[in-house]
């Protein structure tokens, strides 16, 4: 974790992946996937990431803040649909983003106010 909090991105996911070889309790697990999910997701690999964040939920299907990562990505992806005049696929991601978010929010009630807020306007 600290190579990661350096900015020392390669070195991050190569501990990362050697420590998934060596853990085998799924509640650590994924936490270690979610971490390589946020360093794709900082190197621009979206799609990565999102393979991460999956399989962190597999084995932590309460971690919220996987969910919350997850409809962000979505989100984006609606926003460049939108800018791409292709109103039908934007739909579909804020669906899904809309869809992650509702349940980060009812596992952390306090956390996530930029979501809750978004979802309230949308609704609107």
């Amino acid at each position: 974790m600290s190579a990661q909090s350096e900015g020392e991105y390669a070195e991050a996911l190569q501990n990362y992946y050697q420590a998934l070889r060596l853990e085998i309790d799924a509640y650590d697990r994924s936490y270690m996937l979610y971490n390589i999910g946020l360093i794709h997701s900082s190197n621009g690999q979206q799609s990565k990431a999102l393979e991460y964040y999956y399989q962190a939920l597999d084995r932590n299907p309460r971690l919220s803040q996987a969910l919350n990562n997850i409809a962000i990505i979505y989100h984006y992806r609606g926003e460049q649909a939108l800018i791409s005049n292709q109103d039908e696929v934007s739909k579909i991601f804020f669906d899904k983003a809309a869809d992650y978010w509702k349940e980060a929010i009812r596992l952390a009630p306090t956390s996530y106010i930029k979501a809750r807020n978004w979802l309230s306007r949308r609704n609107d």
